[in-house]
């Protein structure tokens, strides 16, 4: 178990959504903050937030697509948080289109942050994580990384590679019997900026698409990036593996096990239902 008070943690992607929402909720239970994002304004704003408590907080400017950045990230973070104990890979991307409406270096730009960023910082902070006598590392994953629906190719392969990387690596671990811990997080639908901010893929004329697309995932969208950083933080104190956040998440991963290769057909049918009850 990872006692949250007193621990040090490290968040990507801090800006905004879940990843401002982790740096509230994790200063209000008493730990100390390398906040990172490339929007510095953003972390900045959060720092102000979080104000001039007893909570260290130090903000980095770092784009995770980048792995130089990253390595520079982790060595200023344990430089100015050396009980640094907690690692979480939140900063993430999405793509609109399918396949053959996006270029081969828009697919390439998604995965280098939404896959590398988290296998780069992962690799950046392990030595320093393995010597603590208690860590945790959290990679954000996505409900996309369990199902894979229609116009999410680029999306889904980081979101799959992310939880099959996550998986794999929590093993090594158990079997060095090593002081880090590991979770994977599938969270469903959280009312983030994550489709608004989104990139279009380059065979996409329609502006309509990219409204429509924002439309629907509001419209389905029911999770606060408050709830879903509440249920990450549980999932760290109580050193579960897998992360599901959101009644649709858990809905979609038992659809999912008991019909692996039919899914999609239901689940069509339920965000058309959902989506058309919103209107």
């Amino acid at each position: 178990m990872t006692a949250i008070s007193g621990s040090a943690a490290a968040v990507t992607g801090a800006a905004s959504g879940i990843g401002r929402a982790l740096a509230l909720e994790l200063a209000a239970r008493g730990c100390d903050l390398a906040l990172a994002d490339r929007d510095e304004a953003g972390l900045q704003a959060v720092a102000a937030e979080i104000g001039k408590g007893p909570r260290k907080v130090s903000v980095h400017r770092v784009d995770v697509g980048e792995p130089h950045q990253i390595a520079e990230f982790a060595a200023a973070a344990t430089s100015a948080h050396p009980a640094l104990n907690i690692l979480i890979n939140n900063a993430g991307v999405a793509l609109l289109g399918q396949f053959n409406e996006i270029e081969q270096a828009q697919m390439e730009w998604l995965i280098n942050i939404n896959f590398w960023g988290v296998v780069h910082a992962t690799r950046a902070f392990l030595p320093h994580l393995s010597g603590r006598p208690a860590a945790h590392i959290v990679n954000l994953s996505s409900i996309f990384g369990i199902v894979a629906p229609p116009g999410q190719t680029a999306y889904c392969a980081a979101k799959f590679a992310v939880r099959g990387f996550s998986e794999s690596l929590r093993h090594e671990l158990a079997i060095a019997n090593s002081s880090v811990r590991l979770s994977v997080v599938h969270p469903g639908g959280v009312l983030t900026n994550i489709v608004r901010n989104s990139r279009t893929g380059a065979g996409i004329a329609d502006n309509a698409r990219r409204a429509q697309s924002i439309e629907r995932f509001d419209a389905m969208a029911k999770t606060t990036p408050a709830a879903a950083a509440q249920r990450i933080i549980l999932g760290i104190e109580k050193n579960q593996p897998r992360i599901l956040i959101g009644g649709d998440a858990r809905f979609m991963d038992l659809l999912q096990r008991f019909r692996p290769a039919t899914y999609w057909a239901v689940l069509q049918r339920r965000i058309e239902k959902m989506a058309n009850a919103g209107k």
